[in-house]
């Protein structure tokens, strides 16, 4: 048996790289993207590359293409071990075939068995027809073992381009999913469209980027694929172990941050930034339950999730969209041991027969439940509304937190003041004749309320454990996470997380 050279073995990896194909890497540059190769250097440690399955062939004979258009492998990223695997789409327009549905199993197979993050690059069409002919392919199981990945580790997927049917399957199980702004995903392509309902589309007529980002499919939406991988390491980071502190924003500024006025809006992300190290706040899906802001941070460089209502949208009531998008982050969270930050100002959930046909009585209790359950420390400061069951779900005191904090600005109440006011002294206003006197009467009964459920009132009958001056925040919290024990050593899984 003739034996193979270390010169054949050279010449058939040197074949592999971008150099050696120089019409691919044409085709791709002439559609404005990276090729797979190229995102593998700019993501990865230099040199920390070790290709997994390179020299795999298509399954059929009369096909032929660089790794069966999936490049994969370890690597590391910041120093720290990952699983990569990235759809070539120069070969095939990326589609899935029976032995790179082979290789991404081993590839997820290796990261269940490892505990190693998985990095996904989804560019391509969906499952490769051609392979219909391939005699005893037998089923896949790309898409069990990677949802058996969720909570496990962190699974990240970026769509620099176009990402049907199984791409889009794997993007929508990831953890976090970026997405390039001229990329375009589906659960079904132009053909498949065109035979399902007689329309022709294009594929960024089926599902543009804004339409997911909207829908909250998308977590992150970035200009091209540099500012992709740049998301990538820095999301990573933030499920590794503590950075040294940060730079600490001036306190000062949190002082007037909320206004006076109860009516008057602010944006809750300065509240944030206010808190967290500098530069360390990665907000995440946030074209999504615009009511909420969900934000990755870091606290003397410890990593935190922040949840906070946004008085920007809906005043910051809660509905079914920012309920879905904060369970599903607490969830999150949860999986990988990180702290909760609550930042409270919400006059209570949504109300109305409008509401209730997007089914809030489930959405908003997902949150409650995910918090509820959820074993890492909480911790609580209440900006200024703390109403009803938007309150309750909101760090309150039955949810244990670490430590529940209010502002000099919090207002408390079993539901919003003036409606109290109108239930508590319903007859009383009944009684009194003409409308500008009953409103007179209603306004005194509201104040009466608000004079009770001031901060330091509520504080007086120890509903918080204290109230603070806001440039005491960060200290305070920095003081609170520093009495948490470390979460305990896991060998196993915590907990799954949603895909939605």
């Amino acid at each position: 048996m003739p034996r193979v050279s270390v010169e054949q073995v050279r010449e058939a990896r040197a074949a592999l790289e971008d150099a050696a194909r120089p019409d691919a890497v044409a085709r791709q540059k002439a559609r404005g993207r990276w090729t797979a190769r190229e995102g593998i250097a700019a993501l990865t440690d230099a040199g920390s590359f070790v290709e997994y399955g390179g020299l795999v062939r298509p399954a059929l004979a009369d096909m032929q293409g660089a790794a069966d258009g999936l490049v994969m492998g370890t690597a590391r990223v910041g120093g720290r071990a990952v699983d990569i695997v990235f759809y070539d789409y120069s070969v095939y327009a990326g589609t899935q075939s029976a032995n790179n549905h082979a290789k991404i199993s081993r590839m997820f197979g290796h990261a269940l068995q490892n505990r190693l993050p998985v990095i996904s690059w989804l560019d391509g069409g969906g499952a490769r027809p051609h392979d219909m002919k391939v005699e005893g392919r037998g089923a896949s199981h790309t898409f069990v073992l990677f949802a058996r990945l969720s909570g496990l580790v962190p699974t990240i997927a970026i769509v620099p381009g176009r990402a049907f049917a199984g791409h889009a399957n794997l993007a929508g199980m990831s953890d976090l999913l970026i997405a390039t702004r001229d990329s375009a995903m589906g659960m079904a392509g132009p053909p498949l469209v065109e035979a399902a309902l007689g329309i022709k589309l294009k594929p960024e007529e089926i599902g543009p980027p804004e339409v997911h980002y909207a829908a909250g499919a998308v977590d992150l939406l970035v200009d091209g694929e540099a500012e992709a991988v740049e998301a990538v390491k820095r999301y990573l980071s933030y499920f590794g172990p503590p950075l040294p502190p940060g730079e600490a924003p001036d306190p000062a500024a949190l002082r007037t941050l909320v206004p006076d006025n109860p009516r008057r809006a602010y944006d809750v992300r300065r509240v944030i930034r206010g808190i967290a190290d500098i530069d360390s706040v990665m907000e995440l899906r946030g074209g999504y339950g615009r009511a909420m802001v969900t934000a990755l941070a870091r606290l003397g460089g410890r990593p935190v999730g922040v949840i906070a209502n946004q008085p920007m949208f809906l005043a910051g009531a809660m509905d079914g969209p920012a309920c879905e998008k904060a369970a599903r982050f607490v969830q999150l969270c949860d999986a990988f041991d990180l702290p909760l930050l609550v930042l409270c100002d919400t006059p209570g959930l949504m109300v109305g027969p409008d509401i209730e046909k997007t089914g809030l009585v489930r959405r908003s209790a997902r949150l409650l439940a995910a918090l509820a359950n959820s074993t890492m420390p909480i911790m609580t400061v209440v900006l200024r509304k703390a109403y009803g069951l938007g309150y309750y779900i909101m760090g309150s005191r039955p949810l244990d937190p670490a430590i529940l904090l209010a502002w000099p600005t919090a207002e408390f109440g079993g539901m919003g003041l003036e409606g109290a006011a109108s239930i508590i002294y319903r007859r009383e206003l009944e009684g009194i004749e003409g409308a500008d006197g009953r409103a007179a009467r209603h306004r005194e009964r509201t104040d009466e309320l608000k004079r009770y459920n001031t901060a330091l009132e509520v504080a007086g009958r120890f509903g918080y454990d204290d109230v603070i001056d806001p440039a005491d925040t960060r200290p305070i919290l920095l003081n609170t996470l520093a009495t948490l024990p470390p979460p305990p050593p896991r060998s196993e899984r915590k907990r799954t997380i949603e895909p939605y």
